[in-house]
C-alpha cells in the first residue's frame, strides 16, 4: 500500500514548488498518498494564532510524516512560528541539514564543502518565553536540558556512523555561559567516549562560526543549539551556493517533518520562477525516512544530471556554465526527462547501504540531594544610587544576606565603582549559609514591597549534591 503522507502546499512560492516537486515524485514511481491540508497565512487569518488547525493536527497524528512547503509567520505580538510549534509538539528533537556544494554547475568559492548542521530542536531560546519586566528591559530565558544534550549528542555520532562519516564537532558560547552551554560541551565529551571511531572536537560559536565561513571543507558534522543551528545552517547553505538549495529533516522518535529551510518568498509568487530543489531535496530525504531508497536515488541522479546539463533556475544561472535558465515548471519537467539517468561528473546518489542510527536509550542517574540556600530577587526602582540600594537592602539582612547586587544584569556591588547606565531594574542576591524554606523568601519578598521595591521575578539558589547550581561567590564582609 502506498503511504500515506500529510501536505502542505505553504504559501509565497510554497504552492509552485511543491507540485513542481510531488509532480517528480509521481513521475518517478514514488508510493506515496499525498493528504492535504492547510496551514499558514489563511489559517492565521481565521484567527488560529499557531497556523494550524486541529483537524491538521489529527492527520499529523495519524500519518506521522508531513511534507511542507514554506508558509509566511505575520510579524508582529500574537502570531506564533508554526514551525517551531509543529517541531515541539510532534517531539522532532533534531533538525538535519545537509549542506553540499555542487560545483561548477553552482556558483560557489568552496567546491569541496560537504556538510551537515545537527541541530538541537525543542530547547534553547526558541522556547520563546519572554517578559517585559520593566518600562525597559525585557528578557528572553534559554533554557536547556541534560536530557536533550545527551539525546542530541548521541544522534550527532549516530549519524556520523550511519552515513560514514569521520568526525562531530559541537560549537557553544561556553566561556560566557558556563552553564547552559557549558551543558552541552560537557555532555558532548561524555557522549563522545561512546564512538572512538568518531573524531570529537569543540570549537567556541565566534571563532568557529569564522573558521566555518573561511575554511568549510575542515568540518564535517556540527551539532549545536537551535539558535545557533538556526544561523549556521543558512550560512553553510549560502556557502554552498545558494539557500535554495537547502533541505531540512525534523527528525523525532515516532514523527518526522521535511521541508526545504528557505522562507515563503512572497516577491517571487506566481512568477514560475522559483528553484524548487530545496524542497525536492526534502521529499528525497524523506523518501529515504520511508524506505524508498531506489527512488530516491533515480530522482536526486536525474536532479543532478538536470545541474551538469546546464539547465538552472534564475538563482542559480551562470553565463559560462548554464545552457538555459528554466522557470520552476520548466526545471521540474527537466528532472522528469532525465529519471533513470546518473551524473557522469558530480557522484551519484548512493543511499542503499545506510545504517541504522540507534535509538537514544537515556541511563538511569540517582537522584541529587536538592537544598535551597538563598535567591537572586529581582525588583523595579528608579532613581536610585547602587550606594543607597546597598545600604536599604543590608537592612533586610537575617540569616539570608545581601551577596551581591545587578543593574541590568551587571554587577555593580561588591566591587569597584562602575560607569554602567543605570535602570530601574535591579537583581539583589540573597544567600544563607544554612538552608532556606519557601517562607524565609517570601517574607523578604514583602520586605522589600513594604520599602516600595516591586518584586518582578525571583531565581531560587539551590545546591545539588553540595554543587553549586549557580555562580557562587562568598558574601561580602560587612
Amino acid at each position: 500500500m502506498a503511504q500515506t503522507i500529510t501536505v502542505a502546499l505553504g504559501d509565497g512560492i510554497g504552492p509552485e514548488i511543491m507540485k513542481a516537486t510531488l509532480t517528480v515524485m509521481e513521475k518517478a514511481g514514488a508510493d506515496i498518498n499525498p493528504e492535504f491540508v492547510e496551514i499558514g497565512e489563511p489559517v492565521y487569518k481565521k484567527g488560529v494564532m499557531t497556523g494550524i488547525e486541529d483537524k491538521t493536527w489529527d492527520s499529523l497524528y495519524k500519518n506521522k510524516i508531513f511534507f511542507k512547503a514554506p508558509i509566511t509567520t505575520p510579524q508582529g505580538g500574537g502570531f506564533k512560528s508554526l514551525n517551531v510549534a509543529v517541531r515541539k509538539t510532534l517531539g522532532l528533537f533534531a533538525n538535519v541539514r545537509h549542506c553540499t556544494s555542487y560545483s561548477p554547475y553552482v556558483p560557489t568559492k568552496h567546491k569541496k564543502l560537504d556538510i551537515v548542521i545537527v541541530r538541537e530542536n525543542e530547547e534553547d531560546l526558541y522556547t520563546g518565553i519572554e517578559h517585559r519586566q520593566t518600562e525597559q528591559v525585557y528578557q528572553c530565558l534559554k533554557l536547556v536540558s541534560k536530557h536533550n544534550c545527551e539525546r542530541i549528542s548521541h544522534f550527532a555520532f549516530e549519524y556520523a556512523l550511519a552515513q560514514n562519516r569521520k568526525k562531530v564537532t559541537c560549537f557553544t558560547k561556553d566561556n560566557i555561559m558556563k552553564m547552559t552551554d557549558g551543558l552541552l560541551h560537557k555532555t558532548f565529551l561524555e557522549k563522545s567516549k561512546d564512538y572512538p571511531s568518531i573524531t570529537a572536537e569543540h570549537w567556541i560559536i565566534d571563532i568557529g562560526s569564522a573558521k566555518l565561513a573561511d575554511t568549510p571543507e575542515n568540518f564535517d558534522i556540527i551539532v549545536t543549539y537551535n539558535l545557533y543551528g538556526d544561523i549556521l545552517s543558512d550560512v553553510v547553505a549560502q556557502l554552498s551556493g545558494s539557500v535554495a538549495m537547502g533541505a531540512s529533516c525534523n527528525i523525532g522518535e515516532e514523527y518526522a517533518m521535511f521541508e526545504a529551510i528557505h522562507g515563503s518568498a512572497p516577491r517571487r509568487a506566481g512568477q514560475n520562477v522559483a528553484n524548487p530543489s530545496g524542497l525536492l531535496l526534502a521529499g528525497i530525504n524523506m523518501l529515504v525516512n520511508i524506505k524508498q531508497t531506489e527512488t530516491a536515488e533515480k530522482i536526486k541522479n536525474a536532479w543532478l544530471k538536470t545541474l551538469e546539463d546546464g539547465l538552472h533556475t534564475y538563482d542559480i544561472f551562470q553565463k559560462d556554465i548554464s545552457k538555459k535558465q528554466l522557470g520552476t515548471k520548466e526545471f521540474a519537467q527537466a528532472v522528469i526527462d532525465r529519471l533513470g539517468e546518473k551524473p557522469s561528473t558530480l557522484p551519484p546518489a548512493n543511499f542503499q547501504n545506510l545504517k541504522k542510527i540507534k535509538p537514544f536509550i537515556p541511563k538511569k542517574k540517582p537522584s541529587l540531594h536538592k537544598e535551597w540556600v538563598g535567591a537572586d530577587i529581582f525588583f523595579e526602582k528608579a532613581d536610585q544610587d547602587v550606594p543607597s540600594m546597598v545600604s536599604l537592602l543590608k537592612k533586610f539582612n537575617t540569616h539570608l544576606k545581601l551577596s551581591s547586587l545587578k543593574c541590568r544584569g551587571l554587577e555593580v556591588w561588591p566591587g569597584p565603582p562602575t560607569q554602567i547606565t543605570l535602570s530601574e531594574h535591579w537583581g539583589a542576591r540573597f544567600i544563607s549559609e544554612q538552608p532556606v524554606s519557601a517562607k524565609d523568601i517570601y517574607d523578604l519578598i514583602l520586605k522589600l514591597e513594604e520599602n516600595n521595591l516591586t518584586c518582578i521575578k525571583m531565581e531560587g539558589l539551590f545546591l545539588f549534591d553540595k554543587e553549586p547550581g549557580f555562580y557562587m561567590k562568598k558574601p561580602p564582609s560587612d
